[in-house]
């Protein structure tokens, strides 16, 4: 068998540290042109993935980050009421939408 070198003992804190990136962190959030796009396109290249409550045309109060995003290799979806925005290498699961 070959050896390989493993060291636990930092096991925990790297762990730790990962959380604190904001990768697995849920914003919410009103989509009616009051932030900044900018802001929206901030969070999702950190890896925060938005639900967005959209009060107006989508269209329009999109317009200023939905193709960017997309373009980075985000993924936009509109469900009810909610605009979901993840980051590259999140996908949507809409399996359990279909009957």
């Amino acid at each position: 068998m070959s050896e390989f070198d493993l060291d636990l003992r930092n096991a925990e804190e790297q762990l730790e540290d990962g959380d604190e990136d904001g990768g697995s962190e849920v914003v919410l959030g009103i989509l009616d042109g009051g932030t900044d796009p900018d802001e929206w396109i901030g969070a999702v290249e950190d890896g925060k993935i938005l639900v967005l409550n959209v009060e107006g045309d989508l269209n329009r109060l999109a317009a200023g980050f939905a193709r960017e995003i997309r373009d980075a290799g985000g993924t936009l979806m509109r469900f009810r009421g909610f605009l979901v925005v993840t980051p590259p290498g999140v996908g949507i699961d809409t399996d359990r939408l279909s009957s």
